[in-house]
Formats: C-alpha cells, structure tokens, sequence
C-alpha cells in the first residue's frame, strides 16, 4: 500500500543506519488526506507533531492533535482521516517484514 492519499513518509532512522530493532518514520499528511482502514502485521507507536486528525483504532475514533501519542497493536485495523492540515506525526515501528491489509468497512 502507498502512504496514502495526500500523505508522504520518510524513514528517519532505520536499518540503513544500522537500527537493528526498530525504525523511526516521519509522515505528512495534507488537508483532506489520509490512510484507509487497513491493518499492519506490526505495532505502531506514534508521536503527533503538528495538525489534526480523527484517527480510527478498531470500534474507536480518537481526535489527535499537536502532543498526542497513540498505540495502535499489531494486526488492529485504523484509518487516518486528516481534520487540519498538514497533519504531521512520528511512527515507530519493529524492524521485522510488515504485511499491510486493506479492511472493509461495514
């Protein structure tokens, strides 16, 4: 899956950088962007750095802004919808294969 529509992700820190256990991403999402609900193989922590966003964590909806943190566990399907661009945050993610699943939403 590409990082989503009107979003862009960039690794800070990782394997190239000699990271062995995990990985630090950067992504920013325009206004009106966002990530559909889908679900990854591995856990995410995220840091939010700038803009808003309502954010889709299995039955729950969060609305983040600068300073939140989020958990969002392995194989837990989530969605990014972008409320105030550019929404920009922090991912910190296991250096392991990840497998990315688009969920329907019903």
């Amino acid at each position: 899956m590409a990082a989503g529509r009107g979003t862009r992700m960039q690794v800070l820190v990782g394997p190239e950088e000699g990271a062995r256990n995990f990985a630090l991403r950067r992504f920013v999402m325009e206004e009106g962007g966002g990530i559909p609900f889908h679900t990854n193989r591995v856990e995410h922590e995220q840091y939010v750095l700038r803009g808003r966003a309502r954010i889709r964590i299995g039955e729950e909806t969060h609305e983040v802004g600068p300073d939140d943190s989020l958990y969002i566990p392995a194989g837990t399907p989530h969605s990014y919808e972008v409320t105030e661009g550019p929404f920009e945050f922090v991912c910190v993610v296991p250096n392991e294969p990840d497998e990315i699943r688009i969920v329907e939403e019903g």
